[in-house]
């Protein structure tokens, strides 16, 4: 009876297997060569990860191709013989290099039809490819050339049938090979899992569900490196109340995890004092234990993994090979992982500073008579999304009410940065540069630009203004002027509300002496303004019109509130958890012939 798992690793042709939805899970020897790459490098790694498309190339489609090729033996449970495809693989040295692949992909069905794993094959032919060119060059020689074609093509004909061949093999195999096959099922299932973790507490939750099904152990220690010791934790049975168990060894250990960690494998210790050296609930009970090393792709050390068996048992070739991929699973993805943790610990801190300054520049509003102000600042809750969102609202020496609302471009601490200098410049500008709304905005951009601010921004400014025959009626205007900014929305004292949709004009920071428009609405006693930031409207997954339908219903059902519990209720309603900073400015006009409502601050 065949070693499938031998016939697998010495075949000549290149092959991979692949869990159904692209992970790696082995490669044969023959494809190690063909790619020049390792093992750790590839297993538990998506398969476009592992070859990325040339990023000097973003014509060639072989990759795309191979995906879907892929996809469509995944969905049809058919064999699929792809065309000559030319796809770049990356080299050290992070170039790309030109080679041209003959692909042909199997689906390996599970006893119940459904497919377990993908077998793909890829022969490099670039010699052939190139002796095609160079024959088609150089007609005259003729005979020689056309037996070279001939026979490369017979031999890759022949090669087409040898997948088949190697799937059929695993159908007829014995006892043997169907417990390697398990393996491999449950290494593909593990592989699948791990993807998923974000966290190490997750990731040794699904090695505790899956580990001991892709290894055939009882349990499952990993050790990972804390300074000169190895922080360890207990992987038995993933449904036992409480905690894994964890403890703390040595770097010097003779224990197998320890011996790993240092960059040895110890593999089918069955000396009972090696066990009763890791300091774990259970791990002495088992007499049989194999720990590999955990690592980066790049080498660098993390710790190492071990696994326990209840009876003494000597590890054959196969399940040594499937160790070692496992192993690399596990590297692979603890690698990620702590890369991911990393990435949130840096994003918390740029928070922290970035929201810190935001708040402490987004002062509360003045409230003028009769006009009463209410802000909001929602930070995202994605933590790396922290921007340059800000409002602000003061009054005009001329005693004019005036609020904005700006968004800079970028999400990062220097954004928030950014956004502090543009709130007090544009404070600044307002105070001195006596006109309309539209000659503040040309005056702040002419100012950026002269001050070497080098940033993009948006804006709208908007100002209550009043005259003294107006001033006899209760009667006021909002004017206001856009920098390529959402519309304001206008809510009548009668519930009715709409987007005060006029052209925009240019972001700030591109043309400082392009023209600016005014635009004016009357502004009646009960109407309220809202003046809002992107991340109110906006979605990932939806044209921007319907987010500002969206705002603007809900603007015009939760009008009848008063104002402070508008806009809570709105922001409520319209983002929930905002993926982007949201910055909101609320104005509402109460009658002058009046006492305020008691709902209104005193200015």
């Amino acid at each position: 009876m065949p070693d499938f798992a031998k016939v697998f690793d010495e075949a000549p042709a290149p092959f991979l297997l692949l869990t159904p939805d692209l992970v790696i899970v082995h490669a044969n020897r023959a494809r190690l060569q063909a790619t020049a790459t390792t093992l750790q490098e590839q297993v538990g790694r998506h398969l476009f990860d592992v070859f990325p498309m040339n990023p000097d190339d973003p014509a060639a489609d072989g990759l795309r191709n191979l995906r879907a090729s892929l996809e469509l033996t995944r969905e049809s449970r058919q064999p699929q013989t792809m065309a000559l495809q030319k796809y770049d693989i990356p080299v050290p040295g992070g170039d790309f290099e030109e080679r041209f692949w003959s692909p042909r992909n199997v689906p390996i069905l599970d006893e119940d039809g459904e497919v377990a794993f993908l077998l793909h094959r890829s022969d490099d032919i670039t010699d052939y490819v190139r002796d095609r060119e160079a024959a088609r060059e150089a007609v005259a020689s003729g005979k020689q050339w056309s037996e070279r074609v001939q026979q490369v093509e017979s031999d890759l004909f022949e090669r087409t049938r040898e997948l088949e061949e190697l799937n059929a093999q695993l159908r007829r195999s014995g006892e043997r090979e169907r417990r390697t096959a398990r393996r491999l099922a449950g290494l593909a299932a593990t592989a699948s899992a791990l993807a998923t973790a974000e966290t190490v507490p997750g990731l040794l939750e699904r090695l505790a569900r899956h580990g001991r099904d892709a290894t055939g152990a009882e349990a499952v220690v990993v050790g990972l490196r804390e300074g000169p010791q190895l922080a360890l934790t207990f992987l038995g049975d993933p449904d036992a109340p409480g905690p894994a168990p964890t403890a703390h060894l040595p770097l010097t250990s003779d224990a197998p995890v320890a011996v790993a960690a240092r960059g040895r494998a110890v593999l089918g210790v069955q000396d009972c004092r090696y066990a009763a050296a890791v300091p774990l609930p259970g791990a002495a009970e088992l007499p049989t234990w194999a720990a590999l090393p955990l690592s980066t792709s790049g080498g660098e050390p993390l710790g190492s993994v071990a696994v326990g068996w209840s009876a003494e048992r000597s590890l054959e070739a196969e399940e040594v090979q499937l160790l070692e991929a496992f192993a690399a699973q596990c590297g692979q993805a603890l690698e990620r992982v702590r890369r991911l943790e990393d990435e949130r610990r840096r994003a918390r801190a740029t928070r922290t500073l970035a929201e810190a300054l935001q708040r402490s520049l987004l002062t509360d509003p003045p409230q003028p008579d009769h006009l009463q102000l209410a802000v909001r600042y929602l930070p995202a809750t994605r933590e790396a999304q922290v921007g340059g969102d800000w409002y602000d609202a003061f009054l005009t020496p001329d005693g004019s009410t005036t609020i904005v609302v700006g968004d800079v471009t970028g999400h990062d601490r220097e954004a928030a940065a950014e956004m502090g200098q543009l709130r007090g410049v544009l404070r600044g500008v307002a105070q001195t540069a006596h006109g309309s709304p539209a000659h503040v905005l040309a005056a702040f951009d002419r100012a950026l630009h002269h001050l070497g601010v080098r940033t993009l921004a948006t804006a709208v400014l908007a100002r209550v203004e009043q005259t003294a025959q107006e001033r006899g009626t209760g009667a006021r205007t909002l004017r206001w002027s856009s920098a390529g900014h959402p519309p304001p929305v206008l809510v009548e004292p009668g519930g009715g509300a709409r987007l005060l949709e006029r052209p925009a004009d240019l972001l700030l920071g591109l043309l400082p002496e392009s023209g600016r428009e005014d635009h004016g609405v009357p502004l009646v006693p009960g109407s309220t303004v809202l003046l809002y930031t992107d991340g109110l409207v906006e979605r990932r997954d939806e044209p921007l019109d319907a987010g500002l339908e969206r705002l603007r219903a809900a603007a015009e059902d939760l009008a009848h509130l008063p104002l402070d519990g508008f806009v809570d209720a709105l922001v409520a309603r319209v983002v929930p958890e905002p993926d982007d900073d949201v910055a909101v400015v609320a104005l509402r006009a109460h009658p002058e012939d009046r006492p305020a409502p008691k709902s209104a601050p005193r200015g």
